[in-house]
């Protein structure tokens, strides 16, 4: 692991001496300068992870130093030192970019602390900058299709997209809520600060409260360390809580306050830290209802749900389907070697007949397997394994006669791996009636048989 450098600038060699011992037992690379001209140098040679800069130096002060250290790299944090502390000059050394005010004599395992503390917030920023610029560089379209229900989505998102409310995105499982969250981040006014998700439904209470607001050390059994929490993380970014229908009760009034009040408290804290995020919570429930039943705080869902977003759920859209899935396939062929890798026409039909319970989600998992199943070429109907055992849409009181009599004609077929002899024998018809039906119907029987009958 990459040991952290630290520069050390002050013009008593004896402090400097004490202080790189010390900090050099302890793992820290330490390099010195005795002069704003020195440090200077020193700096912009080195590029030290953190600074400690005494505040009186042989040609001026810390206050002279500090802006130009920042011109040269104003991600480096910057500690000052200096024997005679007062409010004023803790004040100046701020605005001029320290990040922290130390009076000397200062204990050296105190100095360590604060310069380990340091170091971990300036890489948790690089962090997430670069997970930032990843998933800039990936992110997914949240309105692939032309029906009327993703225009009328795209245009609603637009509309909220700079605002800086809560939003509520509805919409079942796999349905996309996830990755219009991180739409609406990455167009809106915060799209340069970090966009952190929490799934609400995959951890305990303890643990959420922990993830969501952190801790301190001692504040429970194992608690080594103190530890920052997500909203710390997401400061003046966008905080994306998934399935927050799941969140427990007892830990809603703590997400209502930093709502509210822009605070809350790390556990085991004592005071109040402030917080600046815009929230986005998706969930696939009827949080209305759950209010009304008590499952789920009346008040926070009032204020999570200042805008709303429904995502249509895919059998809604079935327009839409052959896009998604000429889009997914495009990626996936891409991936594996595969461009250009299509959909025969009795594929295409049975992707659009399929009720997709699973979603966009569900969508991509059946394309992903055909391709890497398959032998190669456009896919058939062969190569679709649905989900659901019998590969078909459920609830047949809304199909038609003739819908019903396809899906049936397509089960037995599947079932005889396409032989039509057979076929006819089990549905009780001749195999002259059959082909007969195949034609009136459209049922490419090469999708389902592995030989000629």
């Amino acid at each position: 692991m990459t040991r952290t450098r630290i520069l050390l600038v002050d013009d008593e060699p004896g402090v400097r001496l004490g202080m790189r011992g010390y900090l050099s037992a302890h793992g820290f690379d330490v390099d010195e300068a005795q002069s704003i001209a020195e440090a200077q140098e020193v700096f912009r040679t080195h590029r030290p992870d953190v600074a400690v800069v005494d505040y009186r130096l042989t040609d001026g002060t810390a206050l002279e130093l500090l802006p130009r250290l920042k011109e040269i790299d104003a991600a480096v944090p910057l500690v000052v030192l200096t024997g005679h502390g007062s409010i004023e000059l803790a004040v100046q050394a701020v605005k001029e970019g320290a990040e922290q005010f130390l009076t000397k004599p200062v204990e050296l395992a105190v100095l360590k602390v604060v310069l380990e503390r340091l170091v971990a917030q300036r890489r948790e920023r690089q962090r997430l900058r670069a997970d930032l610029s990843r998933t800039a560089r990936t992110s997914a379209n949240p309105f692939l299709g032309s029906s009327a229900a993703i225009r009328g989505l795209r245009a609603e998102a637009e509309r909220m997209q700079h605002s800086d409310s809560p939003v509520l995105v509805t919409g079942e499982t796999g349905s996309g809520k996830s990755v219009l969250a991180r739409w609406l981040h990455e167009g809106g006014p915060r799209a340069d600060a970090p966009f952190v998700d929490l799934n609400c439904a995959a951890l305990s209470r303890d643990l959420l409260d922990s993830e969501l607001f952190g801790h301190e050390k001692g504040a429970f059994t194992g608690a080594v360390a103190a530890k920052q929490g997500l909203l710390e993380v997401a400061d003046r970014g966008t905080l994306f809580l998934d399935e927050i229908g799941d969140m427990d009760l007892t830990v809603q009034p703590k997400l209502l306050k930093v709502l509210e009040e822009k605070r809350f408290r790390r556990l085991g804290d004592v005071r109040d830290r402030r917080v600046d995020v815009r929230l986005i919570a998706a969930t696939h429930q009827d949080l209305n209802t759950a209010a009304r039943e008590k499952r789920f705080r009346g008040d926070l869902y009032f204020r999570v749900s200042t805008l709303i977003l429904h995502v249509p759920a895919l059998r809604e859209r079935p327009e839409d389907i052959p896009e998604l899935a000429r889009h997914f396939l495009a990626e996936m062929g891409g991936a594996r070697g595969r461009a250009g890798v299509g959909l025969q026409a009795d594929a295409e039909s049975a992707l659009m007949r399929y009720p997709w319970p699973g979603n966009i989600r569900e969508l991509r998992n059946v394309l992903e397997r055909a391709v890497l199943l398959s032998g190669g070429g456009p896919l058939s109907r062969g190569d679709l394994r649905f989900e659901s055992s019998t590969d078909e849409p459920s609830g047949d009181d809304n199909l038609t006669l003739e819908e019903l009599e396809r899906r049936h004609i397509e089960r037995v077929l599947r079932r005889e791996n396409g032989h039509v002899e057979r076929a006819a024998l089990r549905l009780g018809i001749p195999r002259s009636s059959l082909y007969e039906r195949l034609k009136r119907l459209g049922i490419n029987r090469s999708g389902f048989q592995k030989s000629d009958p």
